[in-house]
């Protein structure tokens, strides 16, 4: 019995306690998903790890900072217009409300079904933060402060949202439900699709457009490695990151009471997922490079968490093992093509975030299952539900078809917006550092020194390496360096 809304309660007594329990369970699931936010808000933490330890050690400083200003960007943009496109009401294709908390009175009621409280703004500004985090590592140390502050605006306060309105948003037009696209609508449980498909795609055309760092194709083609400075921290990242995913798959179920088993079975998933998709990567990479490799195996374990966030509540557990294998073959694959377009992305975040992401909400259609639909959604019959492909029943493809149409639009709008402002900020000559500034190093270039002081002789070296610069130009040093 629903006790919030019953008739039933009609004496006063009765209808106290009736109002103590709706305050009790609606404080525990407010908890909850703010607890699960924080745990997504710390994933910020994570990235800028495991980006820092990807590139070289003169970039450091460059990245910490954007990985610092990015949820401060985001905080303003999504708090102004962002949440407003997302989940304001009226249109099933961008939100028209709830700008800059308009009408406020809406945000000061806890809400009973747990959407437009500072809770939840709270925890989708989260999720709009890591998808911006996402195209930082695939344009490092060479992406100028203005060039980032341009994409990181246009993503945290309008492709995102967008995207997000389509799918998680009541009236979207993608919105699963029996009266959904194909009467079914797309399922992308905590964003493959609305987070990672997004920012992996806005990843793709940044390092496309940008170019690769200097030196990291020899004049015949020919790749340069330039590998990271710290696998210490590129570990350290990644378990940040597979710690905070516990608060961003299991947190998007927003009400825990009447939920714990599915909570708590979406954390056993999401664990396999990830489990499956490093020791796929920790042989595929003994067996194509000829030994095992830490980075590649990080991806995978980060490909594995990515390609099951669609699905984490859909499917059985052994599916989540299949899950994590295949999206990390798709990394793979996509990483191996990447680098052969010549695309220098020192993370491998288009393949990583674009690719298993893409790939998770097309799992999802193939195997999410129609009982763990029916539980979340709350469907009371079985062929209502619009399961995964090879689950059959009257709707046998529906969802495959929306989760398919939800890939196309979101590669589609992405690329419509950022394509052509990553080509206008380098027409502008704004989206990226001077060569001059690359080789000397953006931490010196740009944040007046490196992140690194190991003795007193640094200080002189770096002096050093200005003098050469000016007094050789950059012929001269390139040919030392």
């Amino acid at each position: 019995m629903d006790v919030c809304n019953s008739s039933l309660w009609s004496t006063p007594e009765t209808r106290d306690l009736a109002s103590t329990q709706c305050t009790a369970t609606d404080a525990i699931n407010i908890t909850f998903v703010l607890a699960s936010a924080y745990l997504v808000f710390f994933m910020q933490a994570g990235f800028a790890a495991l980006v820092a330890g990807s590139v070289r050690a003169k970039s450091t400083s460059n990245v910490l900072i954007l990985h610092i200003l990015d949820p401060c960007v985001c905080a303003v943009l999504y708090y102004l217009i962002g949440y407003g496109f997302a989940f304001g009401q009226e249109g099933g294709f961008i939100g028209s409300s709830f700008f800059a908390f308009s009408p406020w009175t809406v945000f000061n009621d806890t809400a009973i079904d747990y959407t437009n409280n500072y809770g939840f703004w709270f925890f989708q500004y989260a999720f709009a933060s890591a998808a911006a985090t996402i195209v930082i590592g695939a344009v490092a140390e060479r992406c100028s402060p203005l060039g980032y502050f341009c994409f990181s605006t246009l993503i945290s306060g309008f492709v995102y949202p967008v995207v997000s309105h389509w799918v998680w948003s009541a009236n979207g037009f993608l919105a699963y439900g029996v009266s959904g696209l194909f009467g079914s609508g797309a399922l992308d449980f905590a964003g493959s699709g609305v987070v990672h498909l997004t920012g992996g795609t806005a990843a793709f055309w940044g390092g496309l457009i940008i170019g690769p760092r200097i030196g990291r194709y020899t004049d015949d083609g020919t790749a340069v490695d330039m590998p990271g400075h710290s696998m210490s921290l590129v570990a350290l990242g990644t378990f940040l990151l597979w710690f905070g995913w516990y608060g961003f798959n299991p947190g998007s179920a927003l009400i825990v009471s009447g939920n714990a088993v599915l909570v708590a079975r979406t954390a056993v998933v999401m664990t396999l997922s990830a489990a499956a998709g490093g020791l796929s990567m920790l042989f595929l990479s003994r067996w194509t490079i000829g030994h095992f490799d830490l980075a590649h195996t990080a991806n995978g374990v980060l490909a594995g968490l990515v390609g099951v966030t669609a699905n984490c509540s859909y499917i059985e557990p052994w599916a989540g093992l299949l899950c994590g294998l295949t999206s990390a073959v798709v990394y793979y694959g996509l990483f191996l093509l990447f680098g052969k377009l010549k695309i220098d992305d020192p993370v491998a975040a288009a393949a990583l975030h674009g690719g298993a992401g893409g790939w998770g909400v097309i799992f999802t259609g193939l195997l999410a299952k129609r009982e763990f639909i029916q539980q979340y959604w709350g469907i009371p019959e079985p062929d209502l539900v619009a399961a995964g492909l090879f689950y059959g029943g009257s709707k046998a493809g529906r969802l495959l078809a929306a989760n398919l149409i939800q890939f196309i639009c979101t590669i589609a709008w992405t690329t419509a917006f950022m394509l052509p402002l990553f080509l206008v900020t380098k027409k502008l000559g704004i989206l990226r550092i001077s060569s001059e500034e690359e080789i000397l190093g953006i931490d010196r270039s740009k944040h007046g020194g490196s992140a690194y002081v190991f003795d007193d002789n640094h200080h002189q070296l770096e002096f050093d390496r200005s003098k050469m610069m000016d007094e050789e130009g950059m012929e001269g040093m390139e040919r030392k360096l």
